[in-house]
């Protein structure tokens, strides 16, 4: 039973050290409680955009976190309404940067959103389908047909994820929302 137990111990202690060697480590790879803290982040950011003002409460708007980064989407009907959710969502702590794509419109109809989503996935297939890009480490977001890349890549990963979903079907626009990593 002791060397049952020194085994495990060992192999513990060993699988520690593997994490030590820099050539396997993949500096694109977000840790567990990082995705965490982006899902709260996401989570806390809309209830304070829509509790600061009573006209957000029904509007159209997507917040995306990814390594700290918050991507803010949608519609809304005044720049001061726009102002205030980059300002509500820079407040929380663990955001690093905020980029606000809000346009000053009514909200899209849900035929543009069906079609946003199935943009979406058409992307993301095509991400995770290419010899090029390691697809599991970019998030894609779709708004009114524009096709937003988060990720932490080099910069010859995010040219080449520009590359792949350039070639979607679909897609009017990409906005690079990468935090680059060399």
């Amino acid at each position: 039973m002791r060397f049952a137990g020194a085994m495990l111990a060992a192999m513990f202690l060993l699988q520690g050290c593997s994490a030590i060697l820099p050539a396997s480590e993949d500096y694109g790879k977000r840790t567990l409680g990082t995705v965490w803290d982006d899902q709260m982040t996401e989570s806390r950011a809309k209830r304070l955009i829509r509790e600061a003002r009573p006209d957000l409460a029904d509007a159209h708007f997507g917040v995306t976190s990814f390594n700290g980064i918050v991507l803010i989407t949608g519609q809304v009907a005044s720049p001061e309404a726009k102002a205030m959710a980059t300002e509500k969502v820079s407040e929380l702590r663990k955001v690093k940067l905020v980029h606000n794509e809000m346009e000053i419109a009514g909200p899209t109809s849900m035929l543009a959103r069906s079609n946003d989503t199935w943009l979406t996935t058409k992307v993301k297939t095509a991400l995770l389908a290419s010899d090029e890009v390691a697809g599991n480490r970019i998030k894609v977001v779709t708004e009114d047909g524009v096709v937003y890349l988060m990720g932490l890549l080099t910069r010859d990963e995010a040219d080449a994820a520009v590359e792949v979903a350039r070639q979607v079907y679909g897609v009017q626009k990409i906005v690079k929302v990468f935090e680059y990593i060399n």
